[in-house]
């Protein structure tokens, strides 16, 4: 994609005048991340980027026409170290503001932060909301003692894990008097405590640092809220009335509307009324995702209780919780110490990965989301009744009735939203089309899924099952609630499009939408993303490093049920056509309308050795496992206008086998709040500051080869930075020294 065409496709955010002044000059630019050559551009950043590990076409050019820029790359890079710390650029500082065991309420700073959201009560103080969403196990269970002060009862239960031979511990069916069920429900009680949301109060002191105030509206609303001290969560919509069946094809836990807690909350969102919404994401490792036809779960020993390298997982077998009770956005309002949030069912439940709001008065709210799974959906809400006052706490309200639609992504950039309802015709897409040559359809009678692979099959299942009503049961609100509950399957079958994990949906200013696709890999289980959409640089499916994407509503009406899309391939080496980052996760979208991302490698990958890339086999070295080239992951600034719009800024990278989450920028744009997530996930604590020496094949831009020799930290100590400390999911506030405000690109000045 042409710099000039960028220009138009981020238009959007803020560059919509240059963007079309360009188009009517017909201006020419060098392909963003081509290899054509090194800008080396800086004029109007300000903020000196951080050195990548990788060599990036936007790296200084050299200061004398007898040494390349090829030269001096290679030159810079042959030796690097990776810090384990969070590192930003000159004349910028972080603190503090909380981390994993500080003290909440009457509760704790949970695990692995993730969405940040501050809503200001007053100049300089507020609320910040914090999700989390999940447990590290082999850092969480080192550091559990050490961090919390007390012993987690793990031997007797390891000890039987390991005569299950892998399938894992039934605890449900186990007696309540046995000593087993007992230290199963103190692990999974403390895991499912350390998830959830927690509310802090904060303000900036006359030093410009930010403390908590430590208010009486500081709580915690954990994974088991609700299970002994009576803080149930509520539901509005549709599935509500499947909640409140007596009886069922599958399992009910007698609880009716009430809801015990809420975990794996991931990204989320932030209203114009000042609520907070979460995003339950990947509550499949905890509870059973599959559901009967009528909506009702299957039973709790579906997912067992295990202990292994990556989690504490089936946290919700021995508590027998309901599958479908998990999966939903869930709004809370921080100012409100009653509230302990509320999932709103229309919005459906599935894997959620951020909230897009979008709330203009006298038109209808809408919400989007996307499926963070591999052959996730795209998905949008539509309230019933339309918003008279934005700022307005009622509008809460307009999210008990609406109606749920699923992306269908045409290949010559247009689209349609698919109504996911009891008449909706059942069309599922052509597996062939997809990437891995799978889809998973309702199955019926027995109630979950199944996979389809051909063509042959897909047409006799639309010959059995010509609408969403056949595919559910009960009566017109039961029908309904059941296929919100089971929103991913429904949407395979009416023939939305499967994506590439959806991770972040962005509102710009002008009401278009930004989505970030993290990966477009498939998965032998869930599948893959529609080969004619997510191509890479070059056309090639499938893409690991990931996209983001541009979608404009036909009249930029939030109702309106065409779009128009355009696609850019952000992720991948400047080499072969990328930004030189891999997996964009959240985005945010600051006020001059220029776009900053994370990444979210996956921890095994980071820093992993790539010492050929070629195998013994002469087979090149996948996509995946070239990731290990890009080093921590990491936070970029891409300007959408000016001499620097199309090119990628490295701005921070995040401490040893961590991801960046959740920025979230205050008002006056002087606070960058972040969270760092699972610090050491992969290799624990840090041990007497160890570090290791590993080889790189590295390219430049303008593909030339060099070796690379990288010293890498194993394990983490972050953010105490001392010696064997145990590693801390934080909360931490980015702030220029010079208390300026933080923008990633000014037009008055040049700094660095």
């Amino acid at each position: 994609m042409k710099r000039r065409n960028l220009l138009i496709f981020m238009g959007a955010a803020a560059g919509t005048a240059a963007a079309a002044s360009l188009a009517k000059n017909n201006q020419k630019f060098s392909m963003p991340f081509q290899p054509s050559k090194t800008t080396g551009n800086l004029a109007n950043l300000s903020f000196k980027p951080i050195q990548s590990p990788m060599s990036l076409l936007t790296d200084v050019m050299p200061s004398h026409a007898s040494v390349t820029a090829s030269e001096k790359q290679i030159t810079t890079l042959t030796q690097y170290e990776i810090k384990d710390d969070l590192v930003i650029p000159e004349g910028f500082v972080y603190d503090v503001i909380g981390a994993w065991g500080d003290k909440i309420g009457d509760s704790r700073f949970g695990y692995n932060n993730d969405y940040l959201s501050f809503v200001e009560t007053a100049l300089n103080e507020g609320y910040l909301t914090i999700n989390f969403e999940y447990i590290s196990a082999i850092p969480w269970l080192q550091s559990y003692s050490k961090v919390l002060g007390k012993k987690l009862p793990v031997d007797a239960a390891e000890k039987e894990l390991k005569k299950s031979n892998g399938k894992g511990l039934n605890a449900f069916a186990l007696a309540e008097k046995n000593p087993l069920k007992a230290q199963i429900k103190t692990i999974c009680k403390e895991a499912l405590i350390d998830q959830g949301m927690g509310v802090i109060s904060i303000r900036k002191n006359a030093e410009g640092k930010w403390e908590r105030t430590f208010s009486d509206r500081d709580r915690r609303i954990t994974g088991i809220s609700g299970l002994e001290d009576g803080r149930y969560l509520t539901c509005t919509g549709a599935a509500k009335a499947v909640f409140e069946k007596k009886s069922g094809k599958g399992y009910l836990d007698k609880l009716g509307d009430r809801i015990i807690g809420t975990f794996a909350n991931c990204a989320g969102g932030t209203t114009p009324w000042g609520t907070v919404l979460s995003a339950e994401e990947n509550i499949q490792t905890q509870v059973p995702d599959p559901v009967h036809a009528d909506g009702t779960s299957f039973a709790p020993d579906r997912v067992t209780f295990r202990i292994d390298d990556e989690e504490v997982s089936g946290q919700g077998n021995v508590f027998g919780l309901a599958g479908n009770k998990y999966g939903w956005i869930v709004e809370v309002d921080p100012a409100n110490p009653k509230d302990f949030g509320t999932k709103h069912t229309w919005l459906g439940r599935y894997r959620h990965e951020a909230v897009g709001v979008r709330v203009e008065a006298g038109k209808p709210l809408a919400f989007y989301s996307g499926c963070d799974r591999r052959g996730g959906h795209l998905y949008k809400f539509v309230s019933r009744d339309r918003v008279n006052d934005p700022k307005d706490k009622a509008n809460s309200q307009l999210l008990a009735d609406g109606m749920l639609y699923a992306a269908k992504l045409n290949a010559d950039g247009t689209g349609s939203w698919i109504a996911l309802k009891p008449d909706t015709p059942v069309n599922p897409d052509d597996p062939s089309t997809i990437v891995g040559g799978m889809i998973n359809l309702p199955s019926r009678p027995n109630g979950g899924f199944a996979p389809f692979r051909k063509e042959a099959d897909i047409d006799k299942y639309k010959q059995k099952f010509r609408t969403l009503g056949e595919l559910y049961e009960g009566n017109p609100t039961e029908k309904q609630g059941a296929i919100l509950i089971d929103a991913h399957y429904a949407a395979n079958a009416c023939g939305a499009t499967c994506t590439a994990r959806p991770e972040d949906t962005e509102i710009a200013p002008d009401g278009s939408l930004y989505i970030a696709f993290t990966s477009g890999s498939p998965d032998s289980r869930d599948g893959g993303p529609d080969k004619r959409v997510f191509k890479g640089p070059n056309g090639e499916a499938p893409y690991e490093y990931g996209f983001v994407m541009h979608l404009i509503e036909t009249g930029n009406d939030p109702a309106a049920m065409t779009f128009q899309w355009k696609m850019l391939a952000l992720g991948g080496e400047p080499t072969a056509g990328g930004a030189g980052f891999s997996n964009p996760d959240n985005l945010l979208i600051d006020p001059d309308g220029h776009v900053w991302i994370v990444t979210d490698m996956s921890s095994d990958k980071l820093n992993k050795a790539v010492p050929t890339r070629i195998g013994k086999n002469g087979v090149p070295t996948s996509q995946s496992n070239l990731r290990g080239l890009f080093g921590n992951n990491s936070l970029w600034f891409v300007p959408t206008s000016g001499p620097n719009a199309g090119e990628a800024y490295l701005f921070a990278m995040a401490p040893m086998e961590a991801e960046l989450t959740g920025p979230f920028l205050s008002r006056d744009r002087q606070s960058l709040f972040l969270a760092v997530q699972h610090p050491g996930e992969f290799k624990g604590i840090r041990q007497g500051m160890k570090s290791e020496t590993r080889k790189f094949a590295m390219k430049t831009p303008d593909g030339k080869d060099f070796m690379q020799t990288r010293q890498v930290p194993i394990g983490s100590n972050f953010p105490a930075n001392q010696a064997d400390a145990p590693p801390r999911p934080c909360v931490v506030v980015v702030s220029r020294q010079d208390r300026n405000v933080i923008a990633g690109y000014v037009e008055s000045s040049v700094i660095g």
